[in-house]
């Protein structure tokens, strides 16, 4: 799940500090570290359910040179949540392992991770230290349905997300919590414990012109 980091739209509360060109610079970055990540996993297949438009976005064309030969679709729905849960039901059967792009510090490893504790389960959740989640790795797409009820991008998304996906009647595993960027202080700190992505580097080129 990503939105094209057009500069204005991309990161709002980053840009408070960066401003918009720098905070949509970031989203790029961050983007590209993700999609780098999905695609070192052995086996994976990139499928990127994206709002907006990569050629207008900021590095765009190094984006879309990234995702030639992933499945791109757009997507739909009138809240986040409901987006999440189409782009479920437009990635089709699994095991899919879905991530947004404000974890550059990803790697294939803590991917690979999930599918482990996927296993025996029927979704797989990893909570984020603000109380929301990073990621929801599921069999079935119709695991997510439950989704389209649940407030995303509160103190208890990822309580909230659980509930419903137990009160739903599926199995459900936790793994690896990762922390996302939303402000500076999440910049900093993602860039300090992934000091080789994209996005460390962009991050510390913006500082020393600051």
């Amino acid at each position: 799940m990503a939105k094209a980091p057009v500069p204005g739209r991309a990161k709002t509360r980053l840009a408070v500090a960066t401003g918009d060109e720098v905070a949509a610079d970031l989203a790029a970055a961050a983007l590209l570290d993700t999609i780098a990540a999905v695609a070192a996993l052995p086996g994976a297949r990139g499928h990127l359910a994206l709002a907006g438009d990569l050629p207008t976005a900021s590095r765009g064309p190094e984006l879309v040179a990234a995702v030639e030969g992933w499945r791109v679709t757009a997507q739909r729905g009138a809240s986040f949540a409901d987006r999440l849960a189409a782009a479920h039901l437009d990635a089709g059967p699994g095991p899919v392992v879905q991530v947004g792009m404000d974890t550059p510090q990803l790697t294939p490893e803590l991917l690979a991770g999930v599918l482990d504790d996927l296993a025996g389960h029927d979704a797989c959740l990893g909570p984020a230290p603000d109380g929301g989640w990073w990621v929801l790795a599921r069999h079935d797409p119709s695991v997510a349905a439950p989704l389209g009820g649940v407030a995303m991008s509160t103190t208890s998304t990822y309580d909230d997300t659980r509930a419903a996906l137990v009160g739903a009647g599926y199995r459900v595993s936790s793994t690896t919590p990762l922390g996302d960027v939303d402000t500076v202080e999440d910049a900093a700190e993602v860039a300090r414990l992934a000091p080789h992505t994209r996005f460390a580097a962009a991050f510390r080129a913006w500082e020393e012109r600051s």
